[in-house]
């Protein structure tokens, strides 16, 4: 699988920081950390905001590094350094006013039935319940940022009844207001607008649970980078690797600062293309369109029609780095045709990695509506469980037992003893 890198005139063109945060990196890595670098930055620009398709959108990404062990993807965590200053400037202030007020109610007792803000984050781990999970996106200002660079980790919660938040990720990739409501817990939380980034790596291996379906339109919301090549055994005392956190925490300062100056702004500054880019837009993203239905499956469709908006967000953040302080005092901001081309030169890169992902994905990926069927039982389940959703979608029991025997093959689920299931 020898999927293209990203062409060098995107890397000629790209504003001073992100040249700055690739320059000292070749080839994979390079790629890697310019769209982890993007990603990351998805959630560090506030008040900001476009008009797609009649909606409004905000620049927030979601990005999936796919490459084999020693593959020199681990690169992407330096992108993290980024935003570990806003978190940390987050996480500290909430925990002040936390408590101050917790101190204020011991005092008095007029406050005591006083509620006292939760505590804020920028960054969570993949490793926390839907619940919690709920908790931060509504306490969240501007967004939340979700980064692992272990796929498997969110693909193994994805299988617990309790911390399965696929629906969550496909909802927050168009600000779909989310609700939830647990008697146990006696919680319901309703959140409009949620804004979420995702940046996760990992091996082919952990990508096929995480993802488990091609049509299950999770994999569609995804920026995409694949490879199988590996890496060779690099200088490890090189003196550009030396510089490398310096960089990053010199850029990280310049985004925090710019993060406060935004997040001021009373009203959101509009990210808007030019009527010639809109057409450029749309003329292009036609022309693959009719290829891929012509020369590939209609089923990628999904992909493209996501990767018009993904190619959007990714102008929105580059011209907002570039122009940084400028915006501040304008209302809405045009892209430039240099950020426009780069940006679409950038997606149909990223695009074809996607299609070598999806047209190379193994038959052990299930149809979307065994995908329905799985997901509506508990992860241990009994025969007559499925039979009755079976029956809900008028399938056969017989069909049932088929597709029972076929899961246990493909090692989608596991027979405990007769009649009894477990999801893997």
């Amino acid at each position: 699988m020898n999927n293209r890198l990203i062409d060098k005139e995107v890397y000629r063109n790209l504003p001073k920081e992100l040249k700055m945060l690739t320059d000292n990196f070749d080839d994979r890595e390079k790629d890697i950390v310019l769209l982890s670098c993007l990603g990351v930055l998805s959630n560090c620009v506030p008040n900001i905001i476009g008009i797609y398709d009649g909606d409004t959108i905000y620049p927030h990404l979601y990005t999936l590094i796919v490459a084999p062990p020693a593959s020199g993807k681990g690169v992407m965590n330096y992108s993290r350094a980024l935003i570990e200053p806003i978190h940390k400037k987050i996480l500290e202030d909430s925990r002040a006013e936390k408590l101050i007020c917790e101190n204020s109610k011991k005092k008095t007792k007029e406050n005591k039935s006083e509620v006292c803000p939760n505590i804020q984050v920028k960054i969570v781990p993949a490793n926390i319940s839907t619940s919690e999970l709920y908790s931060f996106l509504g306490n969240s200002k501007h967004g939340l940022l979700v980064m692992e660079s272990e796929a498997d980790t969110l693909s193994s919660m994805m299988n617990n009844d309790w911390s399965n938040y696929s629906d969550v990720l496909r909802k927050c990739f168009h600000h779909e207001s989310l609700s939830i409501a647990r008697k146990v817990e006696n919680l319901y939380e309703e959140i409009s607008e949620p804004k979420m980034s995702v940046l996760i790596s990992g091996t082919p291996g952990q990508l096929k649970p995480f993802l488990k379906s091609r049509e299950n339109g999770l994999f569609s919301r995804f920026i995409i980078y694949s490879f199988d090549e590996l890496s060779e055994f690099k200088n490890v005392f090189a003196a550009k690797t030396n510089g490398n956190k310096l960089i990053f925490k010199d850029v990280a300062n310049d985004v925090f600062e710019l993060y406060g100056k935004l997040s001021k702004l009373e009203k959101p500054i509009v990210f808007e293309f030019s009527e010639n880019q809109q057409k450029r837009f749309h003329k292009t993203l036609d022309f693959i369109w009719k290829d891929i239905v012509t020369n590939h499956t209609d089923a990628f469709i999904p992909n493209l029609n996501r990767h018009g908006l993904i190619l959007f967000r990714i102008a929105m953040i580059i011209s907002i780095i570039r122009n940084g302080n400028n915006l501040l005092n304008k209302g809405n901001i045009v892209c430039s045709n240099r950020d426009f081309l780069i940006s679409l030169k950038l997606t149909q890169t990223i695009l074809r990695h996607s299609q070598t992902i999806f047209d190379t994905m193994e038959t052990t990926f299930l149809s979307a509506q065994d995908e329905g069927i799985l997901d509506s039982l508990n992860p241990q389940f009994t025969r007559q469980e499925i039979i009755v959703q079976g029956e809900l979608l008028l399938i056969p029991n017989r069909t049932i037992d088929d597709k029972l025997s076929q899961w246990q093959k493909k090692k989608i689920i596991k027979k405990i003893s007769k009649g009894l299931y477990r999801k893997l």
